[in-house]
C-alpha cells in the first residue's frame, strides 16, 4: 500500500475534480503495475495500472488507495469493473469512499463478482497524506453527479 500512496503523491493537488488515488498491481511479488489519477482526474489510477499490467493482472492484488469508483458520472466503465473484467483476485484498499453518493459502490461490485475485498491498510496514512476527507467537503457540488446503479 505504500507504494501505491507514493504513486498518488506525485500528482496531488492537480487530479481536480477527481481526488488522487494511487493503484498498484502485485503478482507473486512483484509489482506488475504503478499508477495514479492523471492530471485533470482522468484516467482513474485502476484504469492505468490494468492496462499497463495486461494479462499480468489476472490473479493479482490492487493495491489502491481509495475505494474504486462502482459509478461514473462520465458513463464510462467504473474501476471496479475494470479491475472484475482485469481478473484480480484480490482488492485491498486503504481508505472507502467517504462520499456518500459513491460509498460502497465499488466494494460491492466487487464482493458480487467474487474478488477478496480487504478495507483499512495503511488507511490513516492514506487519507492524512491525499487529504481523502478534506477533498470531499470542498467537491460536494461535484460528486451530486454521481448517482448509485440501479
Amino acid at each position: 500500500m505504500q507504494a501505491a500512496i507514493e504513486a498518488a503523491l506525485a500528482n496531488l493537488g492537480r487530479t481536480a475534480p477527481n481526488p488522487v488515488v494511487g493503484c498498484v498491481l502485485v503478482k507473486d511479488g512483484v509489482i506488475v503495475a504503478r499508477a495514479a489519477t492523471a492530471v485533470g482526474g482522468r484516467p482513474h489510477a485502476e484504469d492505468q495500472a490494468v492496462s499497463e499490467a495486461g494479462e499480468a493482472a489476472r490473479g493479482a492484488t490492487a493495491f489502491v488507495t481509495l475505494e474504486p469508483c462502482g459509478a461514473r458520472s462520465s458513463g464510462g466503465t467504473p474501476c471496479a469493473e475494470l479491475l472484475v473484467l482485469a481478473g484480480v483476485d484480490r482488492v485491498v484498499i486503504a481508505c472507502a469512499d467517504p462520499s456518500p453518493f459513491a460509498s460502497g459502490q465499488g466494494s460491492e461490485r466487487l464482493l458480487a463478482a467474487g474478488i477478496a475485498v480487504e478495507i483499512g491498510l495503511l488507511s490513516a496514512q492514506a487519507s492524512d497524506a491525499l487529504m481523502y476527507e478534506n477533498w470531499f467537503r470542498t467537491h460536494k457540488d461535484a460528486e451530486t453527479r454521481i448517482q448509485k446503479p440501479a
